[in-house]
């Protein structure tokens, strides 16, 4: 008989980005037990505390058995365990352009922890990452929001640890979709060589299908930067070195 799957939501936050950051963890076992953890750090970033979450998580739940569905909103996470970071590993920690990996102490710990459950759970240690849209009234996920942001405002919050019937968070409320949404046509440009382009005019930060429309956005205009992508995860790094969020980003007019 299959294994029902244990539960686990996670989010980070940051106020300033880079700036003082928060994590949270919701973790809703089989046996109708919940857990919640949080914790801050007094500087950091938003993606760090993305990896951060599920790392604790993992770390959490290294001595209990059976599959594990992780739902994050961070789709920096699920394509960088699922797709990037053992590139990243082969090519010792470069990108494919041969730049270092953003945060790759980060993702180490967290392929480390991936590969130790593995190993000690062989044939029942299924990890299956799913995708749940911030602020669009998930339960779960607005509530390990509402535990990132307090760690990381140092606001009091009470972290719940009891049976599920008295948590009064409806967590098994979720989307039927929890797949990574696909980039829409106009957001990639025709030449595969270009994933996107993105300027950034005082602190907004736009995403561009072609050169010539950022190009009309920061030309002339003073401490304007712009930034030409090709890929995903390039696009990502470079976002995390402006201290952006990529939820923050606007498409061009």
């Amino acid at each position: 008989m299959e294994s029902r799957p244990i539960l686990v939501f996670t989010d980070g936050a940051c106020s300033g980005n880079p700036g003082p950051g928060g994590w949270g963890v919701i973790i809703v076992t089989p046996d109708g037990q919940v857990t919640e953890l949080g914790g801050h750090e007094p500087e950091t970033t938003n993606n760090r505390m993305e990896l951060t979450a599920t790392g604790k998580a993992l770390r959490h739940l290294e001595n209990t058995p059976g599959p594990l569905h992780i739902l994050t909103d961070s789709t920096y996470v699920i394509q960088g365990i699922t797709k990037w970071a053992f590139g990243w590993s082969k090519r010792g920690w470069k990108t494919a352009e041969g730049g270092d990996v953003a945060n790759a102490a980060y993702w180490k710990r967290l392929m480390s922890l991936v590969v130790q459950r593995k190993q000690t759970f062989p044939g029942e240690a299924a990890i299956e990452w799913k995708y749940v849209r911030g602020h669009m009234g998930v339960p779960g996920n607005e509530r390990v929001d509402e535990i990132a942001v307090a760690w990381s405002k140092r606001r009091p919050i009470e972290l719940y640890s009891g049976p599920l019937q008295g948590y009064g968070v409806a967590v098994h409320d979720i989307p039927d979709d929890t797949s990574v949404p696909e980039k829409k046509p106009g957001e990639r440009t025709g030449n595969s060589k270009a994933y996107s382009y993105l300027s950034e005019v005082g602190r907004t930060v736009k995403r561009h299908a072609t050169w010539a429309a950022c190009e009309r956005r920061v030309k002339g205009v003073a401490g304007a930067r712009f930034k030409k992508t090709r890929s995903a995860q390039d696009e990502a790094q470079v976002l995390e070195e402006w201290g952006v969020q990529a939820q923050d980003v606007q498409a061009e007019d």
